[in-house]
């Protein structure tokens, strides 16, 4: 694949955001080959004229939560913990079949607003997981411990059933939904996984003031200091949320290299309250990436959309403009490709060609040009500014497919309107 002549190509990088204008991109294996001005095509290329686009890194939605796009809407305006009992009395009768048409319009939504990968934890990562190779966007998920929902063993067998069905683009990782929903051995047991293995871990840490007090009721200390203690505080540890991380629990991070990612608009949604301290956690060369949570805690499953909260969030909390829009865009991209272990984020030779191309002529980023273009884009752009999303080397939406994706997703959310009455009638 050529990507001819494109208006604009922006990325982070060490130095800050770069922007090259009327440059062509070559893609070979799905690889960026080649990044330059009148390259030359192969015979058997695609060329795509992005005269009139913007190219940028592929998006990871660093936390989601798929199968719930059921829920959308659905009891919003609750206190949290009603909400979360309101959540769980209808997920308990969830079906795989449920799951897998509520994950599978949360792709196309995804892949539709420039999401090339995705975390998810969720309940039938099968299901799920079967989605996201038909549809050829990067994936990480996997069975979530819980313990009142299911024995720790199950959740584990479940794991290892998924290692065979992995490949390239969708692998499993271990979801342990909290501390507080697991017992020590659970956590033990956890530790023991990741040292088997290796694979990414992805927590809810420090989310809400309760959790903490919990946390400090049933071990006498913070959340972090608690994982940190079950040796699971590592360079493959992910942790979600962290809106009451204290100093020392950043330290403890920073030391082990863990990774990071913030929910903006849920955190807000759900009135967690707390402080996301994304300046002191990336100067500190913490991976930090964006996640939109759940179609259930949301709305949303526009990463676009996080990139600009997260900056307003900060700026509001901290009484400070340190967070800019070059962090944001680091964190959508780079820092979160980092964070999956995939050499992406950059529009590089080299690179992962998992790219996302916006309509330079959209009406919300004009006027346009090279001193603007990041901040545009962060601060203007939404998913529907996207022409069209390109994972490995493939296009996999675009002006050849969208109607075709607009069209499922009608007919996803007709099925699953279905579903919701008759579940929540039950």
């Amino acid at each position: 694949m050529l990507l001819r002549n494109c208006r604009f190509a922006v990325w982070p990088s060490d130095s800050g955001i770069i922007v090259r204008e009327n440059i062509d991109i070559k893609i070979i294996d799905g690889e960026i080959s080649a990044v330059g001005r009148e390259l030359i095509n192969d015979i058997d290329d695609e060329v795509v004229d992005c005269s009139q686009m913007i190219v940028m890194p592929g998006i990871v939605n660093a936390h989601t939560h798929l199968g719930m796009s059921l829920l959308r809407g659905y009891r919003d305006d609750e206190e949290l913990f009603e909400w979360l009992k309101s959540m769980w009395l209808v997920e308990s009768k969830l079906t795989e079949e449920v799951v897998a048409l509520s994950s599978e319009l949360s792709i196309i939504e995804s892949i539709m607003s420039g999401t090339t990968a995705f975390i998810d934890m969720y309940f039938h990562p099968f299901a799920t997981m079967e989605i996201a190779k038909k549809y050829g966007v990067r994936g990480f998920l996997g069975p979530v411990f819980i313990d009142s929902f299911n024995k720790p063993k199950l959740v584990e067998n479940e794991l290892r059933n998924m290692i065979p069905q992995s490949n390239e683009l969708v692998k499993p990782i271990i979801n342990v939904h909290s501390i507080y929903s697991v017992e020590r051995d659970t956590l033990s047991r956890v530790s023991a996984l990741m040292d088997e293995l290796h694979l990414l871990l992805n927590i809810h840490v420090d989310e809400t003031r309760d959790e903490v007090i919990q946390a400090r009721r049933t071990y006498g200390k913070q959340p972090i200091e608690v994982l940190d203690d079950f040796g699971l505080v590592r360079k493959n540890s992910i942790f979600v949320h962290l809106g009451w991380v204290t100093n020392w629990e950043m330290e403890i991070m920073i030391r082990n290299k863990a990774n990071a990612v913030h929910c903006p608009t849920s955190n807000m949604k759900l009135a967690t309250g707390g402080f996301f301290p994304v300046v002191e956690l990336i100067s500190n060369g913490v991976n930090v990436g964006l996640g939109t949570d759940g179609p259930a805690s949301n709305n949303s499953l526009d990463v676009f959309r996080e990139m600009k909260l997260a900056i307003l969030l900060q700026r509001n909390n901290y009484w400070s403009t340190a967070m800019k829009a070059s962090h944001a865009l680091g964190m959508a991209t780079r820092g979160a490709y980092n964070m999956i272990g995939i050499k992406g984020g950059e529009i590089m030779p080299g690179n992962k060609a998992d790219l996302v191309l916006l309509d330079a002529n959209s009406i919300g980023l004009l006027p346009l040009d090279s001193s603007n273009l990041a901040s545009n884009i962060v601060y203007s752009a939404t998913g529907r500014d996207v022409v069209a999303t390109i994972v490995n080397g493939r296009m996999i939406y675009g002006p050849h497919n969208r109607n075709e994706l607009i069209n499922r997703a009608i007919e996803l959310g007709h099925k699953l309107g279905e579903r919701k009455i008759e579940l929540i009638q039950e």
